[in-house]
Parts: structure tokens; sequence; C-alpha cells
């Protein structure tokens, strides 16, 4: 214990750890994540969402369980919009001499994920004894 070398993170788990495509499984990752957030913080079902995002459960589950390569980024960004986010895409110049890299960052504020697991589960609870579409849940928000 007394010789571990500590060594600093790049911001990249994925290149890290010697992904090849680092930058684009950390953008996947990082648009699976607000996918998540949504998913949760509107109380959906995955068969809800599978509704309102034009696909099936077993995609959705997927996502939320982080199993991304079958999806690509445009795919994901599609997933968004249709759960109600706008997408901005900027082209710059690097800030650092550091190669150019792919950012995928959130905007809005909002409640760290503990909160929003515990309200998304309240919701659920609550509408687990009634019927609702997909598009009612929506329609709540």
């Amino acid at each position: 214990m007394e010789n571990e070398e500590v060594i600093e993170s790049s911001g990249n788990i994925f290149e890290d750890l010697g992904f090849a495509d680092s930058a684009e499984a950390q953008a996947k990752s990082k648009l699976a994540i607000e996918i998540f957030l949504i998913i949760k913080s509107k109380g959906l079902t995955q068969k809800q969402a599978a509704e309102i995002m034009n696909t099936d459960q077993p995609h959705v589950s997927d996502i939320l369980r982080g199993k991304l390569s079958r999806f690509t980024i445009d795919r994901l960004m599609r997933f968004l919009v249709a759960l109600g986010k706008d997408i901005e895409i900027k082209i710059r110049k690097p800030k650092t001499k550091k190669p150019p890299k792919i950012h995928v960052s959130h905007i809005e504020k909002r409640a760290p994920l503990a909160v929003v697991a515990k309200s998304a589960k309240k919701r659920v609870s609550a509408k687990s004894n009634s019927k609702h579409s997909a598009k009612d849940c929506l329609k709540k928000m």
C-alpha cells in the first residue's frame, strides 16, 4: 500500500481504461444518463418510455443498464428529443492544446440523482393502482 501510484484521471473513464472509442463511449454514457434521469423524474415505466421514444421496452432496459453498443449517438439524441429535450450541437476550437474531443453537457438545473429517484419512486407507487398511458404521464409534466 505504501508504494501505490496514483494516476490523475483524464476526465474520461473510458480513455483511462484504454477503450478505443473513448470519446464516443463517454458521449453515449452521458446521453444515457440524461435519458435515465428524465425517465425517473417523470415516473415513467420502461414500457411508457419506450412508447414515447418510439422503440421497444428491451431497448429502454438496455439504455438504463448502460448497454449502449447497439445505439448510435444520433439515436440516443433522438430519444432525448422524443422525451421533450432540445439538443444543441456546438462546434468550436479546442480550449487547450490537447486533441479535440466530443463533449456532452447538461445545461438545465436539476435535483441531485437521489432526489430524482426518490420522487420518481413515490410517483410510480402512487400510479401503480391506476392505469396511465405514457402520453398521460407526458401531459402532467
